[in-house]
């Protein structure tokens, strides 16, 4: 039998099977890496005894401030912050932004006691700011604390955790909306997924800034037990892992089959709440484990990007967000290569940071001359660019560009790559194809760094990042630098000299446009490893350079 205060708070007629004490009652492991394979196997997931041990024990062990609220705190000021007033009529702190508190099964004694919880932490903690997902965190540490104090006590510590490479939680609406894009960004890699929710959502963004909700409010309470499971021993990636997840799972019930309503933010939601009808917990964690993610230091790179650009757009409160639809705007876009929709479809795949710029034509061959000297002229100093191409024959194809041309000046007048891992190579017409970095489809051709190298690569980056210098570069992400990669021909992004310029390298080059902008050629590269983009060699009528302009400097 359990201890009679792990239940307190726990109406036990509403509790699932799958959370009663069925399973062991100890665990000796020791080693991280046996306890990342316990949790992912949910050794202690039938076991409420043995779950509530564990989660103290991970819980104490989380490097902590100086000062962090424990117990006691908590038994000093619960009297005062509450009041006379009914724990059930408490106000929620602002912090948690209109969300309710998940009921996994608490009784009316559990669901106040989140409430004073809640209320005593935003007394503790006045930095926090936007923290929707506490809620749902705390209604579950109640399931296994003693008491309210020893809850409080344990959400603080998660709250305090000062280890720079382990993020817990979202604190601030800055974080909490560079995450949002991390994830979009992250599922932009999904491209099944991704192309379903272009295709049913006005704002994909908006659909995707909803992905905490999906595991913090919307999974059932066996199925969030198991992902926060893992989250304590592995940490921030594995909830993007699991939001990926739904999404695939959502993708792959609902292709072909119409929406059940006109918003398909709202059918997740449903599709989360039932998601019992669909998989089970383990292979909703098998599927997780089973996706192809950048490494944690690079993660942690693309969210240090996004909070950077939304620092510079001063986007630091909650705010209303602009569609991202409408960054490109039909009434004064004008192309002579793509159309409003095409341009859409091709800002659907741009990072998200860049995503709420509007675009700005940098040069056109048909306004500015086909001229290649010109084309750099006019696109030196905005970074990225999106390079648009049409032949004679009416194929379409293009280049996203991640770094500025003017790094091509770098390499002595010798022709020499540069760029980074974001860039990718497109074709819309006859038929729409994008080919990434080969690396994002083939994690395997990457060999491990070592510890020295990597935490070398990851100072650099972070002091580049960090610098105040205009000129550095927004973002270190998917840097080749940080890969170990076989040979060089994996890695060539962009190269520009006089005579010519080239996207794509190693064993031959996805594009190539001479330097009249008259002739070009394409065919399969190792970079991108793609097919050719239109015809192999062919005759160019049309030329653009797209940049990237902040709606707010028009």
């Amino acid at each position: 039998m359990d201890p009679p205060g792990y239940n307190c708070f726990v109406d036990k007629d509403k509790m699932d099977a799958s959370i009663q004490d069925l399973g062991p009652k100890e665990l000796n492991c020791t080693e991280l890496q046996e306890l990342k394979q316990l949790a992912r196997q949910g050794y202690w997931a039938q076991s409420h005894t043995l779950r509530g041990k564990v989660y103290q024990r991970l819980i104490r062990d989380i490097p902590c401030r100086t000062v962090t609220p424990d117990a006691s705190v908590y038994s000093d000021i619960v009297g005062k912050i509450v009041g006379k007033h009914s724990s059930s009529s408490l106000p929620l702190p602002e912090f948690v932004d209109n969300t309710q508190v998940p009921t996994y099964c608490l009784n009316t004694r559990g669901e106040g006691a989140v409430r004073k919880i809640l209320l005593c932490i935003a007394n503790q903690f006045p930095d926090i700011s936007f923290c929707p997902a506490l809620p749902a965190v705390v209604a579950l540490l109640l399931h296994y604390s003693i008491d309210e104090a020893e809850c409080f006590e344990k959400a603080c510590r998660i709250l305090s955790c000062n280890d720079p490479t382990k993020k817990l939680i979202d604190q601030s609406f800055l974080a909490f909306e560079s995450s949002c894009m991390t994830f979009g960004d992250l599922v932009n890699k999904c491209l099944a997924a991704h192309k379903l929710m272009v295709a049913v959502s006005e704002d994909v963004l908006q659909v995707y800034s909803d992905w905490q909700r999906w595991l913090f409010a919307g999974l059932p309470l066996n199925y969030f037990a198991r992902v926060f499971d893992v989250f304590l021993v592995e940490g921030y990636k594995v909830l993007y892992r699991v939001a990926l997840a739904i999404l695939k799972f959502f993708h792959k019930v609902r292709a072909g089959q119409p929406l059940e309503s006109d918003n398909v933010k709202q059918d997740i939601r449903m599709f989360v709440k039932d998601i019992a009808k669909t998989v089970s917990p383990e292979k909703l964690l098998e599927k997780a484990f089973a996706i192809r993610l950048f490494s944690r230091k690079e993660i942690q790179l693309l969210q240090m990007a996004n909070e950077k650009a939304l620092r510079q757009k001063g986007i630091t409160v909650k705010q209303k967000r602009q569609f991202v639809h409408l960054a490109v705007h039909a009434e004064n876009f004008h192309s002579e290569i793509v159309s409003v929709k095409e341009m859409r479809d091709i800002w659907s795949w741009i990072p998200e940071r860049f995503a709420l710029c509007q675009p700005l034509l940098l040069f056109s061959s048909l306004q500015h001359g086909y001229s290649l000297s010109r084309f750099y002229f006019q696109c030196e100093g905005h970074e990225p660019t999106l390079l648009l191409i049409k032949t004679t024959q009416k194929e379409v194809c293009g280049a996203y560009l991640s770094t500025d041309w003017s790094e091509r000046t770098k390499f002595g007048g010798k022709l020499g790559f540069f760029g980074t891992g974001e860039c990718f190579v497109f074709r819309l017409q006859p038929e729409v194809q994008r080919y990434e970095w080969v690396v994002i489809k083939h994690p395997e051709l990457t060999k491990a760094t070592s510890l020295k190298s990597s935490e070398a690569a990851a100072s650099s980056s972070l002091i580049s990042h960090c610098s105040s210098d205009p000129a550095d570069r927004l973002s270190p992400f998917l840097a080749a630098r940080h890969f170990n990669l076989p040979s060089k021909t994996e890695s060539m992004f962009m190269a520009g000299g006089n005579d010519c310029l080239i996207i794509g390298g190693g064993g031959g080059q996805a594009l190539y446009v001479d330097g009249d902008l008259n002739r070009g050629r394409t065919g399969h590269c190792d970079t991108f490893n793609n097919q050719p983009l239109c015809s192999e060699n062919f005759l160019i009528a049309a030329v653009e350079a797209w940049g990237f302009q902040d709606p707010d400097t028009e």
